[in-house]
């Protein structure tokens, strides 16, 4: 060997070492920052726990739960001895179930040629067939542009999932069709329906046969109270006391002036743990529907999250085709794929790289995914346990989210 063949070996081999040293320093960095961040609001009882999962290609890069799955009853007390959070906990993933379980039942009714995502919204259901309303496509269902009421407390006059998708489907359109995004439950129930409609099997029956049996997402499901006495439950709310005052205070927009707030009296009056937090999903739609509903575990998540980073590949198997995928999350003029959020100006994941996407959960969770550098972080924060503060608002997870991501991309870097 020459001496000129010998020094460039050990350079390569010297850059190597450094290398592989400036990985585990900017690791250590990253996991240092993301402990600081959530453990310091779990000390000052910002909020009760977290769970967080961060994985970059095939490796785990950090999963860590902090604090506890609830610190406050009914009375808003702090209890005696309360239950640590686990990384096995299951959570309230409140409107990551519009993703994780209704836009990955669309995708796969598209898949198997069953519907297509420019086809009316009429052509599944008749009631739609109507002045205005037949301009309302899939896609705009999916994207919260179809001018449907962004949210309305359905359990005033609906006592079932029937009687849900009867009334929706009366109501006028609040918006003009296509023209500006108003995120919207409704549009995502009526997705529920669609489904139901499409495949002849209620909406839980078909995710679970065609999602999470075949991803092996064991602790993945509607209404786990139900399911047996073996899991453990993050609580999230005491009742709904956020919901009650969207229709009491007229200051948040969703008051209905020809609704009487006290003439239905069915609120709940206990801390809620493995019952979905979402009003219109629990008291009009049975605990189950295409906008909230789903309990899940971050390991679990990752199932899902993992297939939309592979092209939509499970393993050998080619769970959703890629076509689907790059339809799905292809950027619309709003910033948004079709279910999936894609404005890197959120806080959640803020400054992220072209055809980054993610959504989050009105209970304290979200999912971020940065395909640049194939990473994603599922954050789960069970908020609504410390209960309302004085202005009437849920603790603002934006500031910590936004600081878990910005840690997330230096260590991208």
């Amino acid at each position: 060997m020459s001496k000129k063949v010998s020094i460039l070996l050990i350079a390569l081999f010297f850059t190597s070492f450094l290398s592989v040293a400036q990985q585990k320093e900017k690791k250590a960095m990253l996991i240092s920052g993301i402990n600081a961040i959530l453990q310091s609001q779990v000390d000052q009882s910002k909020i009760p726990g977290a769970v967080i999962l961060i994985k970059q290609g095939q490796k785990t890069v950090y999963k860590k739960a902090f604090g506890y799955a609830q610190i406050k009853d009914y009375t808003e007390l702090h209890i005696t001895n309360p239950e640590k959070t686990t990384v096995n906990h299951l959570y309230d993933i409140a409107s990551l179930t519009k993703v994780v379980g209704t836009t990955t039942s669309i995708m796969l009714l598209v898949d198997a040629g069953l519907l297509k995502v420019d086809d009316p919204v009429s052509k599944y259901i008749k009631a739609f067939n109507a002045p205005y309303k037949k301009e309302i496509t899939i896609r705009h269902l999916l994207t919260h542009t179809s001018g449907l009421y962004e949210w309305y407390p359905l359990y005033y006059f609906c006592k079932n999932k029937q009687e849900s998708y009867k009334f929706i489907e009366e109501l006028p359109l609040m918006f003009p069709v296509g023209k500006e995004r108003r995120y919207s439950d409704l549009a995502f129930v009526l997705l529920g329906k669609i489904i139901e409609n499409l495949s002849g099997l209620t909406l839980e029956q078909y995710m679970q046969q065609n999602i999470f049996n075949p991803l092996n997402m064991i602790h993945t499901m509607f209404k786990p109270l139900e399911k047996g006495s073996g899991y453990k439950i993050a609580a999230t709310s005491h009742g709904n006391p956020y919901e009650r005052r969207m229709v009491t205070d007229s200051t948040l927009g969703f008051k209905i002036s020809s609704i009487d707030p006290d003439q239905w009296t069915g609120w709940r009056n206990y801390t809620l743990k493995g019952e979905v937090n979402d009003g219109i999903t629990w008291y009009a739609n049975g605990g189950i529907s295409g906008a909230a509903g789903l309990f899940s575990t971050i390991d679990d998540l990752q199932k899902l999250i993992d297939v939309l980073k592979q092209d939509g590949k499970s393993g050998a198997r080619q769970f959703i085709s890629k076509n689907t995928i790059n339809l799905f999350l292809t950027k619309d003029k709003f910033n948004n794929g079709l279910g999936w959020m894609m404005d890197s100006q959120n806080p959640f994941m803020k400054n992220a790289g072209e055809g980054s996407f993610g959504h989050t959960g009105f209970t304290g969770t979200s999912i971020a995914v940065i395909p640049q550098f194939d990473i994603s972080v599922i954050l789960m924060i069970n908020r609504q346990n410390n209960g309302l503060l004085e202005n009437k608002e849920y603790y603002n997870l934006n500031p910590i989210r936004e600081q878990v991501f910005a840690a997330i991309m230096k260590y991208c870097e």
